[in-house]
């Protein structure tokens, strides 16, 4: 199936997972707004600050998709009919759904054509019927990025000229929260959407501890479920050699505290992508649950650290059942600080 009228319109760009995710349709949602009218984006509850966050979204609607979930709450009839209501008000001319490789975007395009919505493209390996008009095709292991980029184009969107396609977000230096450290920081981010992406706890609080001993000012960041792992990660460097940030600040304060830093020390969860949206370079504690060609930084200066060739690669395990999460477990302290100093390096001489 080919695009066909994409110019001037309503376009709808859904993605139904997290923070993450949504960061990562950035450079589509910005092809799709050079041409289109209006950009609504349809995303997760979980995910609404980080779709808050996209240059040329308009206005957004929320939607907790059972089909998409990790932990989905039981179907209710009445949100769905809602959401096909809702969307039909919006009186939506073309619809992008994107998914990642292991996702179906049937369920949805099916809604999308309940509330009315006349052009719907989407990645699709499942056969469609009549649900898609663009069914595109991607090879397996194409960055995320390019993967919502490719799919865009199928439907005859296009990063303008200038636009390199890297991840942005909407600043406001004002969200900056106060007490950062003057001089040049890492910012150690324990905690991950998925806890068998995470190195443990005990590793990080040895990381921000070296860290201060060789002279860095350290910066701790969380979510504000994750504040009793942040104090003990902090608690690595006794003596106030660190800032435990950990719930002090929402998605827009915490890319401002990013922003800061020299370099931040993160697994695959949505800071790294923030990381990469503000132009930071990321030492990436990657476990490869899920593949690094797909999900690794994109398009800023990155270390991976983690056996990416362990045997149990791409198992999208969410809590790994191997004594010792080997895949992040052999990855030493001093590796880390040493790729922290690296990045720096290379940032300072790049300036």
């Amino acid at each position: 199936m080919s695009a066909s009228g994409a110019g001037a319109a309503h376009v709808l760009v859904a993605r139904l997972d997290s923070d993450g995710d949504v960061l990562l349709t950035g450079p589509a949602v910005r092809a799709v707004a050079s041409e289109a009218d209006r950009v609504s984006y349809l995303c997760s509850p979980r995910a609404l600050a980080a779709a808050r966050l996209l240059p040329g979204v308009d206005d957004i609607v929320a939607f907790e998709a059972v089909w998409v979930a990790a932990d989905p709450p039981p179907l209710a009839p009445r949100e769905v009919t809602d959401l096909v209501e809702r969307l039909a008000s919006l009186h939506i001319d073309r619809a992008l759904v994107m998914t990642s490789f292991h996702q179906s975007p049937l369920p949805l395009a099916l809604l999308l054509r309940m509330a009315g919505v006349p052009q719907i493209a989407a990645i699709s390996v499942d056969y469609p019927g009549t649900l898609l008009d663009v069914r595109h095709a991607v090879p397996d292991d194409v960055h995320e990025v390019e993967r919502n980029l490719s799919l865009a184009a199928a439907f005859g969107y296009h990063l303008p000229e200038g636009d390199g396609g890297r991840l942005q977000v909407l600043r406001r230096p004002g969200s900056r929260p106060a007490g950062l450290p003057t001089d040049p920081y890492v910012v150690v981010h324990p905690g991950a959407s998925v806890p068998a992406r995470a190195w443990s706890p005990e590793r990080n609080a040895e990381l921000v501890g070296s860290l201060a001993g060789a002279g860095w000012p350290v910066v701790v960041t969380g979510g504000p479920s994750e504040r009793e792992l942040c104090a003990l990660v902090a608690a690595g460097a006794p003596g106030g050699g660190s800032l435990d940030l950990g719930g002090a600040v929402d998605l827009q304060g915490l890319a401002e505290v990013l922003a800061g830093a020299v370099v931040v020390v993160v697994g695959n969860t949505g800071p790294a992508h923030l990381s990469a949206a503000v132009g930071t370079p990321v030492v990436s504690l990657f476990a490869p649950t899920v593949p690094a060609a797909r999900w690794r930084p994109w398009r800023v200066p990155h270390l991976l650290l983690g056996d990416q060739d362990i045997e149990c690669a791409g198992c999208r395990a969410r809590v790994c059942p191997l004594e010792g999460q080997p895949c992040l477990g052999g990855v030493e302290v001093d590796e880390v600080v040493l790729a922290v100093g690296d990045l720096a390096r290379q940032k300072r001489e790049a300036a």
